[in-house]
């Protein structure tokens, strides 16, 4: 039985979903979209990178292995190889930069006091 949210959905909170939507906004990433939203795209990126997945095969074949805890991860829409494909292919990749900029700037904040062996200027 379901106790509580799914680890990848406590991640994701941490996303300020209106800086998100701001970014797609900017850059008309909806567009005529019908159902595969750029926010399922970003959540199936996200995943990808926490699951090291390697593939477009590779990230369907996992999220379609428990097809009933997508809603639980915030996926809106089931994800397809060809459709996560053509999302990479046609939408803009400036929407993916200017959120990574936010996160990075938030990470700056975080972190300003602290050494931690890393050149995060660059």
């Amino acid at each position: 039985m379901h106790a509580g949210k799914i680890v990848f959905s406590q991640v994701m909170e941490f996303l300020p979903h209106n800086v998100f939507q701001r970014c797609v906004a900017r850059y008309n990433g909806d567009f005529n979209i019908q159902t595969f939203s750029c926010f399922d795209q970003f959540l199936c990126l996200v995943f990808a990178q926490l699951t090291y997945r390697e593939s477009l095969r590779d990230i369907e074949a996992c999220l379609r292995s428990q097809p009933a805890k997508l809603y639980h991860m915030d996926f809106r829409s089931s994800v397809a190889r060809n459709t996560l494909a053509n999302a990479n292919a046609v939408r803009d990749w400036r929407i993916y930069a200017d959120i990574a900029q936010y996160l990075i700037k938030i990470a700056r904040k975080l972190y300003q006091d602290e050494d931690l062996g890393l050149d995060i200027e660059n």
